[in-house]
């Protein structure tokens, strides 16, 4: 009987890998900046960089606000299509409001997914995990940080695990 117990740990996690619309937006929540500059921009992207080569993630890393790109870096493994990625992940982001691996679960919670149920060209728009946007308090959605190259839920932990490493150095 205590085997049942060391497997009941890695199932305690399960929830925590498909992580609930409630968790989600309580991240959203909990991640604001209290201002997101030139630097700061350069600042997280060179954490994300950082964190991507400690696990060598093949992946490319993108921030932008208010329509301009503020940093990109592509690590090795990652591929021109990973930034064709990123293009569909911030476009969700943009039109949304929320993370794209939150608005591909609130349309997975409705019983269909984002391609069936957007209205959206999928060669445009892809509510896939990757995508967060940059929410400065008092203002909004003011840009994103996207990750591609990675499984689409470990693409929007790296980038969680970034801007709470990021925000929780900036109190």
């Amino acid at each position: 009987m205590t085997h049942s117990h060391t497997t009941a740990t890695p199932e305690k996690s399960t929830p925590e890998l498909t992580p609930g619309i409630e968790e989600l937006e309580a991240q959203e929540r909990r991640l604001v900046f209290r201002r997101f500059t030139f630097d700061d921009a350069w600042a997280l992207g060179s954490l994300l960089v950082e964190l991507a080569r400690e696990c060598q993630a093949p992946v490319a890393i993108d921030i932008h606000r208010a329509g301009q790109q503020l940093f990109h870096a592509a690590l090795p493994g990652s591929t021109p299509d990973n930034d064709a990625w990123i293009a569909r992940k911030r476009r969700v982001v943009e039109r949304y409001g929320s993370a794209s691996y939150l608005v591909g679960a609130r349309f997975r919670a409705k019983g269909t997914t984002f391609e069936e149920s957007s209205r959206l060209d999928p060669d445009a728009y892809a509510a896939h995990g990757g995508s967060f946007p940059i929410t400065v308090e008092g203002v909004g959605v003011v840009g994103s940080v996207t990750v591609s190259g990675l499984p689409q839920l470990q693409d929007h932990r790296m980038v969680v695990e970034a801007l709470e490493h990021f925000l929780g150095d900036q109190v």
